[in-house]
């Protein structure tokens, strides 16, 4: 039954890509707008890329630590051991990487979605409370189906 997860996934996440085009293709706004969103998003991008290099090196040496520890303290023979640390490992580091991809495309949707909530709710409040919650749930979709 492996492939229900493994199904459910590749549904979210495409429900999720749907979520971030209806978005990305709303109006942007105002060019005030536009710019105010500009200056927003190049804030966010300069903090989640600088984030994003020191949580990938502390990635690396946990991965490091949990291969180790698992490798020092496990039981059977060494090449069980080992298996099982390299394994666990590659796991945590696969899922360190599934996590920082939906953090990333979660913040690039939410702060593009700015500008254009700000435009949508010059026409109507439905639209821009659709537009932002749309926005904000391409990041929820992507971490639970990229966790599956």
């Amino acid at each position: 039954y492996i492939w229900v997860p493994t199904i459910v996934g590749l549904l979210a996440v495409a429900f999720a890509a749907y979520l971030a085009s209806y978005v990305l293709r709303k109006d942007t706004g105002t060019p005030a707008m536009q710019k105010v969103a500009n200056a927003i998003f190049e804030g966010a991008m300069a903090f989640l890329n600088r984030q994003y290099r020191t949580i990938a090196a502390l990635a690396v040496v946990a991965a490091i630590v949990v291969a180790a520890v698992l490798y020092l303290l496990g039981q059977g023979d060494q090449a069980a051991k080992f298996s099982l640390a390299w394994h666990t490992a590659l796991a945590f580091l696969i899922g360190a990487i599934c996590s920082g991809i939906s953090g990333f495309i979660g913040m690039y949707v939410a702060v593009r979605s700015n500008s254009r909530t700000a435009s949508a709710a010059t026409r109507s409040l439905g639209e821009a409370l659709m537009v932002s919650l749309r926005g904000g749930a391409v990041s929820g979709f992507l971490v639970v189906s990229l966790s599956l």
